[in-house]
């Protein structure tokens, strides 16, 4: 996979020669370039923004400077499908599914913002807007930091073991069951016997009903998408039945 970065900062992606994505570029998963698109910038002070027409708080990043930084990222990579992501408040919330289907793409381009907001005319050039959320940052870096972290760990390879990423949170639906390591037991807390009996059947049903547990308790809106099999129909029941005792 080729993942182009425009930023103003490009600094500031230091953090993923580190760790999995680092491992994963020197497997060569993946190539990632940062360009400083102020090179592109149309004057001779090597500004890429000004102030909006109409009027208005802020300065907006011009259209020139991203798109001759496009065009020069396509023209050196002319034989991939690209997706142009922009990284942005009025962007659809990232979740699993959409670095699931990032993971699948040749070629990614991320457009980092700064500043109050773009030109509105750069929306023409990209394929994908995405917001990491309710919130307002200082820039895209972090947001493309995040989303590229989310992605590449799904690549073939990227990640030592294979089954641990399938059994992610969100990847199946739901929100990953507890874990425990040693010691079996600290300050009076003790490790579930069942994942110590060795019987590989009642574990996986333990693990799948805590999932369910877990789901309904912290983010109950993931089960209004979730087909129920009919074991965790009555699994869920019974994880009701004891909130409701608990409740009294």
């Amino acid at each position: 996979m080729q993942i182009d970065v425009l930023s103003l900062f490009p600094e500031m992606f230091a953090p993923l020669t580190q760790s999995i994505i680092g491992k994963a570029q020197e497997k060569g998963l993946v190539d990632i370039r940062i360009t400083d698109f102020r090179q592109y910038a149309e004057n001779k002070h090597g500004h890429v923004d000004d102030y909006p027409f109409g009027g208005g708080a802020g300065m907006l990043l011009q259209v020139g400077p991203i798109y001759q930084a496009l065009e020069a990222i396509k023209a050196s990579h002319p034989d991939t499908d690209k997706r142009v992501i922009l990284l942005d408040p009025a962007g659809k919330t990232f979740d699993q599914s959409q670095a699931e289907s990032l993971a699948q793409a040749d070629h990614l381009i991320f457009i980092c913002g700064h500043y109050e907001g773009y030109d509105e005319r750069i929306r023409h050039y990209v394929t994908d807007e995405i917001s990491l959320g309710d919130f307002v940052l200082t820039g895209g870096e972090l947001g493309a930091m995040a989303v590229i972290d989310a992605t590449v760990r799904l690549l073939d390879d990227a990640v030592g073991n294979a089954e641990s990423v399938v059994e992610d949170s969100f990847s199946t639906g739901l929100l990953e069951h507890p874990q425990y390591t040693r010691p079996r037991e600290f300050n009076g807390m003790t490790v579930p016997d069942v994942l110590l009996s060795g019987d590989h059947a009642k574990i996986a049903d333990w693990k799948q009903k805590e999932s369910l547990r877990r789901t309904l308790e912290r983010r109950p809106d993931l089960l209004e998408d979730y087909e129920l099999s009919n074991q965790e129909k009555i699994w869920l029941a019974d994880i009701q039945a004891d909130q409701e005792e608990n409740n009294e």
